[in-house]
């Protein structure tokens, strides 16, 4: 069996960036625990603030939040640590060499309902060694990550991970407490019939997204001629694994609610990572027409649509939207 360490020592030739993914993996030893527990730990319900988002927050939230700024801070190689959860970064240790970024509790909402949750994070290089890190520094496009992942809570606790060209998956044994590699070299079909969305917010969407989708439930009596089937946990980190698992389009698009924004999910803290990790599995990562990895965020809550999974579902959902915009 190949364990998390053993894994990073043999791949990753940055002993940085090993360090910093092995401080987060062991705070999501906590955070599993913590979930195991639920009620009887006092974590379910409203933590009774909002976060910068304008959200609601639940109390593990705000307790994986603290977890992992805690321990990443204390990290010598982090520079500053960006949350999901807070208006600005934090500076770290200014001679460090690395800027993590993290949703500490991805679809925190299906806690009270014991349903998958999980943790994302992306690593960034920081290039200015010995000053204190800012907001700014922060502003990379996701072609400039080190390394990127999540860990997923649920019926046992998953780990998928890049740190080089390859999207591997490990499981935390619950007696040895090590993360142990179950999948290497995670690929993505290329066709999938399966995709992920939230089709309440349909009268919202641009004609292109209504298009595809109308598309995919006329089924094999419409232009796809096949049948497609709808799958959405209500958490990015769940719908991932799955399309990592065994194939599938993920989608939160454009919609008129979030004209300001242009989107709903948030760029560093969600897409970019996940991007990455779909990318390097073999599939496809746009906002519907340009790819994820090679926008400039010009804020750390930047926000924009995404459209992720299997590849030739990605390029054909651009397609309809360049045609849409050539009209």
């Amino acid at each position: 069996m190949t364990t998390l360490a053993q894994y990073l020592k043999d791949h990753a030739s940055n002993p940085a960036v090993n360090d910093v993914i092995t401080t987060i993996t062991e705070v999501g030893k906590t955070i599993s625990q913590l979930l195991k527990k639920g009620a009887l730990a006092d974590i379910l319900g409203e933590a009774g603030n909002q976060n910068v988002q304008g959200e609601e927050q639940k109390k593990l939230d705000v307790l994986a939040n603290d977890l992992l700024l805690e321990a990443l801070t204390k990290n010598s190689h982090c520079a500053g640590v960006a949350s999901e959860e807070l208006d600005d970064a934090t500076p770290a240790n200014a001679d460090g060499s690395l800027l993590v970024l993290f949703d500490p509790l991805d679809g925190s909402s299906n806690i009270d309902i014991n349903m998958a949750v999980g943790t994302i994070f992306s690593i960034l290089p920081y290039q200015r060694q010995g000053q204190p890190s800012k907001n700014g520094d922060f502003l990379q496009a996701g072609n400039k990550q080190l390394a990127a992942g999540y860990l997923l809570y649920g019926t046992s606790t998953m780990l998928a991970l890049t740190v080089a060209d390859d999207v591997v998956m490990f499981s935390l044994d619950p007696d040895s407490g090590d993360y142990i590699l179950v999948q290497d070299k995670v690929t993505i079909d290329a066709d999938t019939s399966e995709y992920a969305i939230n089709s309440s917010n349909y009268r919202y969407w641009r004609a292109p997204m209504q298009q595809y989708i109308d598309e995919l439930i006329a089924g094999e009596a419409g232009v796809r001629a096949r049948d497609f089937n709808t799958r959405w946990v209500a958490a990015m980190v769940g719908d991932v694994h799955r399309i990592l698992c065994r194939g599938g389009l993920f989608t939160y698009p454009f919609d008129t609610k979030y004209a300001n924004k242009a989107g709903k999910l948030r760029l560093m803290y969600e897409a970019n990572p996940m991007s990455l990790l779909i990318e390097r599995a073999g599939g496809g990562a746009t906002d519907a027409i340009n790819r994820i990895l090679d926008i400039e965020p010009t804020d750390i809550h930047q926000r924009i649509p995404v459209v992720l999974g299997s590849k030739n579902e990605v390029d054909y959902i651009k397609d309809l939207h360049l045609q849409h915009e050539n009209k």
